[in-house]
């Protein structure tokens, strides 16, 4: 594994601002967001407001992610992805979102998830994912990758190279009438396959008017996930595998969790609704 020093905290730049022009969620300015009571079908007008909420967040992403190099902070990533969605008219998801300070995760190395961005210099050989959510037309679309920074050591870049992998065999496993759990099956099993950890506690998620409506998605195989997919249901697949252990550590921030072992972890994400025969990806740039 590379022998890069551990992350620390940076600074944080002051708070970006959002036209006010551009309708925001129901839950910024407010500790929480309304607990999410519809269903988790959506409507053929929903699925397609989220299609557009969703290439702007792909879209975004990739503008950021062309910044990535050495010598670039995190700081500058957000900016691109704030500007981006502001310019096309959508509301960058995760400003606000709980008092989450940023307007997308940026999450380097050993950090699992939900990494804010700040003053983090990356350097080469990082490896670090960028998790971009819009909300525009009163819906969400939310994506993320990891990305090589510079020269990446070869079990790093295995270890991307398979996280994505272990995203494109659990959509293939989406279909109506199977359940939840087939997709933390695929996951899991192709992980154990490499020695990989798979992430437990934080997971994929139902999706729509509501950033996180309640329907969990795990990576993992689990027992408890007997929800029956139906076409037009709306969620996240977005595996974390990581070099040893799946167990955490949370920093004071209250959000960057890094691994037990601080050894390296990666993710992917995308947005789907189920079809008549699998998976649409919404998140496509």
């Amino acid at each position: 594994m590379s022998g890069q020093s551990l992350l620390v905290p940076g600074e944080l730049s002051p708070t970006r601002s959002v036209p006010g022009n551009i309708r925001r969620p129901e839950y910024v300015g407010k500790p929480a967001p309304a607990p999410y009571t519809g269903p988790e079908v959506q409507t053929p007008e929903t699925i397609e407001a989220m299609r557009v909420a969703g290439r702007i967040a792909a879209q975004a992403m990739e503008e950021a992610a062309k910044l990535i190099a050495p010598g670039v902070t995190t700081d500058e990533l957000d900016k691109v992805a704030h500007e981006y969605m502001c310019d096309h008219g959508a509301y960058p998801s995760t400003l606000g979102y709980r008092g989450f300070p940023k307007s997308l995760c940026t999450s380097v190395n050993e950090v699992i998830c939900h990494g804010i961005p700040d003053s983090t210099v990356l350097r080469d050989g990082d490896i670090v994912n960028l998790d971009v959510t819009a909300y525009i037309g009163g819906v969400h679309g939310d994506n993320n990758a990891t990305y090589l920074v510079g020269d990446v050591d070869e079990e790093s870049r295995l270890l991307v190279e398979r996280t994505r992998e272990a995203l494109n065999r659990a959509i293939k496993a989406v279909r109506p009438g199977r359940q939840i759990n087939v997709i933390g099956r695929v996951i899991e099993s192709y992980a154990k396959r490499f020695g990989y950890g798979v992430v437990r506690d934080f997971t994929g998620h139902g999706i729509n008017s509501s950033f996180h409506s309640g329907l969990i998605i795990p990576h993992y195989d689990s027992p408890h996930a007997t929800t029956v997919m139906q076409p037009g249901m709306t969620f996240t697949i977005e595996p974390m595998l990581t070099l040893g252990t799946h167990e955490y550590d949370m920093w004071d921030d209250g959000w960057t969790v890094v691994t037990k072992d601080r050894k390296r972890t990666a993710q992917f994400e995308h947005t789907l609704v189920v079809t008549d025969t699998g998976a649409e990806i919404l998140t496509l740039p």
